[in-house]
């Protein structure tokens, strides 16, 4: 079992900026995938980003790309999504999730943390 628990997020005006953090516990952290995925109110929950256990592997959903980099720490257990020039678009409950693959499905991940509320104000 994993267990992720985000933070980070909170009301910003449009251009602003956040760091959103997803500290897991439990079983290996560096052998997971981890990802970004966010659900607007009255939308399917949809991919952000993710990241491999190495760092090495990246992906991005094309809204954010240039926005929104992710990265990992390895020795703190924590995936963190740093978010620039919000827009807002970007206004939604962000979670984490850990899996094996470099995944942009949310069926491939196996664990999930209980989300974060980024509200961006134009």
């Amino acid at each position: 079992q994993v267990q992720l628990v985000e933070s980070g997020g909170g009301l910003v005006q449009a251009g602003g900026s956040l760091r959103l953090s997803c500290a897991a516990s439990g079983r290996t952290f560096s052998a997971y995938v981890m990802g970004w995925f966010r659900q607007a109110p009255g939308k399917e929950r949809e991919f952000v980003a993710a990241i491999s256990w190495s760092g090495g592997r990246i992906k991005y959903a094309d809204s954010v790309k240039g926005r929104f980099p992710i990265s990992r720490d390895n020795a703190k257990n924590t995936v963190y999504l740093q978010m620039n020039s919000l827009k807002p678009e970007d206004t939604a409950v962000y979670y984490c999730g850990a899996g094996t693959l470099v995944s942009t499905r949310e069926s491939d991940y196996d664990y999930w943390g209980q989300g974060t509320q980024v509200t961006v104000s134009s």
